[in-house]
């Protein structure tokens, strides 16, 4: 359970709750629409299912770019340094041991699983966004790559090997929250209020 002096801090602001309710569902439209399109292959249904996962994939792009920027310009826990926390990686290596400090803002480890994330993500709009032009010619490379065959041949093993990449960081997400609600500390509410709970104790700020 959570210490019983817990203090509540605003930390998290309403565009970066936003932009990480749109990814993630970008990211279960994606999922669940692939695997429909596999389901309905050489159905009637097929293209219109893979029309609306291109549709997810250019929401994805939106709100990965918007997330982009604005841990550029946004306050202080939208920024992209409190994503980077190279020595509390290092200490925990070193020791063999998972960071015990609570911090304002992002978790160090849950950092690092973010990091990782936006960098599969990363990989899945560039071939997703080749893939949907070279085998529909649409979005912005179909003009350079439209009936490009190469291009679904270089693109699509690393589309499908990202695709399990995420669905085991989703998995591994979702264990998370339920093991920190479990213990009572209260992880998933923090992107719906944008209030983080921590214990009475001196935090971690910086590296």
């Amino acid at each position: 359970m959570s210490h019983p002096n817990t203090q509540v801090r605003r930390v998290y602001d309403p565009l970066l709750r936003a932009l990480h309710w749109a990814i993630a569902l970008s990211v279960v439209a994606l999922i669940a629409s692939s695997q429909l399109a596999e389901a309905f292959e050489h159905g009637p249904y097929e293209t219109t299912i893979w029309n609306l996962h291109i549709l997810a994939g250019y929401g994805l792009t939106a709100a990965l770019v918007t997330r982009l920027l604005w841990g550029l310009v946004g306050p202080a826990s939208a920024r992209g340094q409190d994503l980077w926390h190279p020595a509390t990686w290092k200490a925990s290596l070193k020791n063999l041991r998972l960071p015990s400090a609570h911090r304002v803002g992002h978790d160090p480890l849950a950092s690092l699983a973010y990091l990782f994330a936006y960098g599969v993500m990363a990989l899945m709009v560039v071939s997703g966004l080749g893939l949907a032009a070279s085998e529909f010619q649409t979005g912005p490379l179909a003009a350079w790559l439209g009936n490009a065959g190469w291009v679904e041949d270089v693109m699509e093993d690393p589309h499908e090997f990202g695709f399990a990449l995420m669905l085991g960081f989703v998995g591994l997400h979702m264990a998370a929250l339920v093991f920190h609600q479990l213990r009572g500390e209260r992880v998933a509410q923090s992107m719906v209020t944008g209030k983080q709970y921590l214990d009475a104790k001196p935090e971690v700020q910086h590296d």
